[in-house]
This record gives structure tokens, sequence and C-alpha cells, in this order.
């Protein structure tokens, strides 16, 4: 029986992005994937924006993704720990996950160690100098307020509407948020800043759509997961070493 001893992280999934024939592509992917995994994988963290909306009403979740939830469901049921971070775009996550698949529901950053490595995980949006505006509105929309104003709407109205803001929302960054070289990498700046009062082997982030694996000190790696969009990239971590991987695709 395959031992289960690694650890998968993958970010940026989007599903509901690009219309139906798009996302289902995307979600056919993205299952295969986890069928690859389910194997071996010991923990799976899936770090944020796996939706391109969420929002949990109190008896009433998004449409769709019916296969997709499914694939977790069997994981979790073999035993695999499921790890759900909040991203921009999936920021209204609350007990869904947790109680029909056991996952951990993580709002910032996740601080671990496995296997004598120490790992800093965090979606990445609102990290690092800068972008004030999009940091005052992301405290409002966490806000209790706010979420219980949104609960207010009817889903047909309010699905609708974040549906139109995810799609805004991604445009604007797409434009504003090209990556920048080496030093003048925002998250690569907020590293730096973490590894002065703390160490870690690695800083995994997700949120900037593009692989990277930068060797920050002799000892310390910032890697970003890229995203399932055109990518399908991802990282294992085989309990030595953690690499950056691309599924059914050449980097």
């Amino acid at each position: 029986m395959p031992v289960r001893d690694k650890l998968y992280f993958a970010s940026d999934i989007h599903l509901g992005a690009g219309g139906h024939t798009v996302t289902r592509a995307r979600e056919d992917r993205i299952i295969r994937w986890l069928d690859m995994i389910k194997h071996d994988a010991a923990e799976v963290f899936l770090v944020g924006d796996v939706f391109d909306f969420w929002f949990e009403y109190k008896t009433v979740v998004p449409k769709g993704y019916i296969r997709f939830l499914g694939k977790l469901a069997e994981l979790s049921d073999a035993g695999v720990k499921l790890y759900m971070f909040k991203g921009n775009h999936d920021m209204w996550m609350f007990d869904y996950f947790e109680k029909q698949f056991g996952a951990t529901i993580i709002s910032n950053e996740l601080k671990i160690e496995r296997s004598g490595k120490k790992f800093f995980i965090h979606h990445g949006d609102g990290l690092g100098p800068g972008d004030n505006f999009y940091k005052i509105l992301k405290n409002f929309f966490r806000s209790p307020f706010c979420q219980w104003l949104f609960a207010r709407i009817h889903p047909n109205l309010g699905v609708g509407i974040a549906n139109n803001w995810s799609q805004h929302s991604r445009d604007t960054n797409e434009k504003k948020d090209n990556p920048k070289p080496g030093e003048q990498e925002w998250l690569v700046k907020f590293c730096r800043e973490e590894l002065q009062t703390n160490f870690y082997d690695y800083l995994i982030f997700g949120h900037r759509h593009l692989p990277l694996d930068i060797q920050l000190t002799p000892e310390s790696r910032y890697i970003n997961l890229g995203e399932w969009i055109s990518y399908f990239s991802y990282a294992v971590f085989d309990g030595h070493e953690l690499k950056l991987e691309y599924f059914e695709k050449q980097p």
C-alpha cells in the first residue's frame, strides 16, 4: 500500500471564471491532478482563490463544482488532510468545507513545521508595501457587518453582482500587478522583512499568477504557486525538498 508522506500545494484555480465550458475544463484538469496525488498525499494545501467567487449563505452555497467537491470528499474520506485558504476572490468561506470535508480553513497565514522544515504559507494578498486601498477594502469585506449585509441579498442577485466584481477585480489586477524583477517583486520584499525576525525554509504564496522559485538566502526560498488558468503549476514536498511542478504542461 502506498505511503502517504507528501505535501501538495496549489493556488488560484479560479473555478467559475471564464464561463461554464472553460471552468469545466479547468475543473476536469484539477480533478485529474487530485487523482494523481491521492495515493501519496498526506496533506493538501489549497492556497486561496480556488473559486472565482464563493459565499456561504446559511443554507445555500454557489451552484456547480460538484465533481471537484466530490473529489475533495474522496480525499478526505481516504485520510488526506485538507487546508483551504481564503483568497481575495473566495474570502467568504465559513464552515461549509470544515463540516463537509474536515478541512481546516485558513484566514491569513499558516506556519507549520514538517520533517524539520519550516513553512510560511499565505495566499499573498494584502502583504508587502503599497496597495493600501485594497488593504482597507479587504478589512471591510471580511468584517461581520459586510458579510451580514451581503447575506441579506437574494443569491440570484448577490452571486451575479459578485461574479461581475470578481471579473473586474481580476482584470484590474492583471493590469496593475505585473510581475517585477527580482528584489522589486513585492512578495519578495515581504519575505525578506519576515526573515529578519523569523526563520523559514519555505515561504509559499499564490495570488500573483506566476510560478516563481527564488532563493532568498542560502537556507530560505520564496515559492509562488502560479495558477491553473494557463500554467497548471503546483508544489510538492517529499519530506526532503520542495519542488515547483507543472501538471500536463511544460514550464
